[in-house]
């Protein structure tokens, strides 16, 4: 009897026991479908805020068409600065001659020289050297910078061979690309409104930086000429058009991001000086700080404006450039993984932190092609230490990077077919055969292959079948560095 009750007591304890693993399994269960469909909540609620439909696409264009009318009128008058360069006299493609470049836009820069060949021969024999900028030079004093600068352009030229040297009387003749905000003043001089990209040399701000490079020129006893003082864009714009005669426009959509484009001189009320000959002037858009009410941002994107070194600036470029896509999805991630425990019940350190994830990792993740998406679980672990991924969670990881590249890609199509329609180059060409070519360089464009078939798709999408047929996106070659020394050629003294 007493083995009876024991064996019936043992019998109610392990029914009890089963009972209650039974049931923390099917709260475990419970809890896991919770947090899977919290997470595909936010991943829902994100792509409707980010959501570009055509009709909200043609309002960003018109938006942007309506800010360069403004910025054209007077300064001050748009978030686009739409600032005039002084250039109205593009290559042609038949300038001939050794010109050389100085490409400074970041922690680098470059020494270039070309030989023009004319429309027969083209580019030959292009020289490069790179040289990193020491970071005392960065935040010293102008003088030394510019002495370092031309320190290095005097030795890149003395090794040349001699039969590259000018003759008697001739000066050597320089493009100028400077990828900082200036305010040009002639084709070859400008003062320097601010630093940007990690440069704080405060007793440079408010100068010409042609004068100060040209001071430095003598010291080391150089004689060379600026002939044209450029950004980066321009630069795009130049060697597109000395390839290209149909180039009406150039973007670039890299780390940050820039348009400009060949405006008529007539049509820009705030240029008060001659007309020029060619009856055009390139426009410096300065597109990055673009804004308007059609832009679908989200409490992602505020955040990160927030955080930002310039809150309330440059809305535009911190939609679709380089810089900044990598760290929208990574507080995407961060905002499943709080709310949704999607990593685990703490949060991964690591995706705390600003600017870990990097657009070119975000591409990486989105372009795997792998069934078990490798490449997406060895970028969570190598980079934000997040190991043990089912493959429904990476797909979820794909899905945002797809979700943020895809809106700025059409985001910066919007903005193409903006100019476009300023232009009045938006609609079929009448002239058989014209065509409207949009010059793109950077790395985001040429490298995130997502990004660059989104954005084609979009344009076609706006221009409609017919018009998209003369109005095409041409990938530009080195347009900072070589198109700067192809303006100088096309504002050469001796020309």
């Amino acid at each position: 009897m007493v083995m009876r009750k024991v064996v019936v007591g043992t019998a109610i304890a392990c029914a009890a026991a089963v009972c209650a693993t039974a049931a923390l399994v099917v709260r475990h269960r419970m809890k896991s479908r919770g947090k899977w469909a919290r997470a595909l909540a936010i991943l829902k609620e994100f792509e409707e805020k980010c959501e570009t439909p055509i009709g909200k696409l043609r309002q960003v264009a018109d938006a942007m068409t309506v800010e360069m009318h403004a910025g054209l009128a007077s300064e001050g008058g748009s978030k686009l600065k739409m600032l005039i360069s002084y250039v109205d006299n593009l290559p042609t493609g038949d300038e001939k001659g050794h010109f050389y470049a100085l490409d400074l836009g970041g922690t680098n820069f470059r020494v270039i020289r070309v030989h023009l060949g004319g429309k027969d021969k083209g580019v030959t024999n292009p020289d490069v050297e790179e040289v990193s900028i020491p970071h005392h030079l960065m935040v010293g004093s102008s003088h030394e910078l510019f002495d370092f600068i031309a320190e290095t352009l005097a030795k890149f030229i003395h090794s040349e061979p001699e039969e590259l040297h000018p003759p008697p009387g001739r000066q050597r003749e320089l493009g100028f690309t400077f990828s900082f905000p200036v305010r040009q003043t002639s084709i070859a001089s400008g003062t320097l409104i601010k630093w940007t990209k990690g440069f704080n040399i405060e007793d440079a701000v408010g100068e010409d930086v042609v004068e100060e490079l040209n001071k430095s020129l003598e010291k080391v006893g150089l004689d060379m000429r600026v002939s044209a003082l450029v950004n980066d864009t321009i630069g795009t714009l130049a060697g597109g058009r000395y390839y290209n005669q149909d180039v009406v426009a150039a973007v670039i959509l890299g780390t940050g991001t820039n348009a400009a484009y060949v405006e008529r001189a007539q049509a820009i009320p705030k240029w008060h000086g001659l007309l020029p000959k060619s009856g055009e002037m390139v426009i410096n858009m300065e597109w990055g700080n673009f804004r308007s009410l059609h832009l679908p941002l989200t409490e992602y994107d505020q955040s990160l404006d927030a955080d930002s070194l310039n809150p309330g600036e440059q809305i535009f470029e911190k939609l679709i450039s380089g810089m900044y896509l990598g760290d929208i999805a990574r507080r995407v991630l961060l905002r499943i993984a709080e709310e949704a425990e999607f990593f685990g019940d703490t949060v991964p350190p690591k995706l705390k932190i600003p600017f870990i994830l990097r657009t070119p990792d975000m591409s990486a993740m989105h372009h795997d092609t792998s069934s078990d998406l490798k490449v997406v679980a060895n970028k969570l672990r190598d980079i934000l230490e997040i190991s043990n991924t089912s493959l429904k969670m990476r797909k979820i990881v794909v899905g945002v990077c797809d979700i943020v590249a895809t809106r700025g890609a059409r985001l910066a199509a919007a903005g193409i077919f903006g100019i476009l329609k300023k232009i009045g180059r938006d609609t079929v060409r009448v002239v058989e055969k014209e065509k409207s070519v949009v010059a793109l360089d950077g790395a985001l464009f040429e490298h995130y292959i997502e990004f660059r078939t989104s954005l084609e798709g979009a344009l076609k999408e706006l221009l409609g079948e017919d018009a998209a047929k003369s109005n095409v996106i041409e990938q530009a070659n080195d347009g900072s560095g070589i198109g700067a020394a192809m303006l100088a050629a096309s504002h050469s003294q001796y020309l």
